[in-house]
């Protein structure tokens, strides 16, 4: 049975929060952009089945948490500290996907003491130059508008639609199939407003507040070859900037469809 409960933190901010239960070792999500921050079915289920517990958080401006104009990347390893200690849990790994990643990665750098290893799905690299980091995206106008400035992006906020072009056959055959709940939350926490996903992009292309070369701990990087989203060489870089890593290429993955790996993920991450 998931538990829900909302935090209270410094400055009288709430964070939302989940535990899915169990004695077993812990992994700690971080949901993609948008997200409410719940825990999915198709994630709860990877994890029951390997005996182990699931716990996250909905990041500043999302489902319930507070938002935080200005936050950077690397205060993902404040927050998931917070949510750790309030839940009981002293070591735990890591996980993200997509817009969840660099969050991910910024707890394996700063909680090396906690932290025991870190997986990612369609993860970004930090913001170095356009040339490098646009290249190969289907839909760059977000994170170009955030470059602008959070008045900018609020402003593209107010006329942005989805554009269906940035997903694969095969991401559109997961989202209507076992991974449809990360859709429909991502359809909920658009609903609720931008003010999260704003945030999270200023964040992305701003510096990120921690350096990935000083991550020691084991990282799992699992990129589809055919991400429209956030193109594969994001996680090329990322290998050349983290010292232990591990790449995954999925030659026929796109954005989502690269979440079949998920399971296989989990194993790694409890074999470290």
């Amino acid at each position: 049975m998931v538990v829900e409960r909302d935090l209270r933190v410094a400055g009288g901010r709430t964070l939302r929060a989940y535990d899915g239960g169990g004695d077993g070792p812990v992994v700690f999500w971080h949901h993609g952009t948008p997200h409410t921050g719940a825990i999915l079915a198709p994630q709860l289920a990877g994890a029951a089945e390997r005996g182990l517990r699931l716990v996250t958080y909905a990041r500043p401006g999302y489902g319930g948490s507070t938002p935080v104009p200005g936050r950077d990347v690397a205060s993902a390893a404040h927050d998931a500290a917070v949510v750790a200690d309030a839940f009981g849990v002293d070591r735990f790994a890591v996980m993200g996907a997509s817009g969840g990643a660099p969050h991910a990665l910024a707890c394996a750098a700063l909680l090396p003491g906690r932290v025991s290893a870190a997986a990612t799905f369609a993860g970004l690299a930090p913001y170095t130059n356009e040339g490098f980091w646009f290249e190969g995206m289907a839909d760059d106008g977000a994170l170009r508008a955030a470059l602008k400035g959070r008045d900018a992006r609020l402003r593209y906020a107010q006329h942005a639609q989805f554009d269906p072009a940035v997903f694969t056959d095969a991401d559109w055959a997961v989202l209507n199939g076992p991974w449809a709940a990360l859709g429909e939350d991502a359809g909920r926490a658009a609903e609720a407003g931008a003010v999260g996903q704003v945030d999270d992009d200023l964040a992305y292309v701003s510096p990120w507040g921690f350096d990935p070369a000083d991550t020691t701990v084991p990282v799992l990087l699992v990129h589809g070859d055919e991400d429209r989203m956030v193109p594969a060489r994001h996680s090329e870089r990322l290998m050349i900037m983290l010292s232990d890593a591990t790449r995954w290429p999925r030659p026929d993955d796109g954005h989502v469809s690269v979440m079949t790996a998920y399971g296989d993920a989990l194993n790694w991450l409890i074999s470290r």
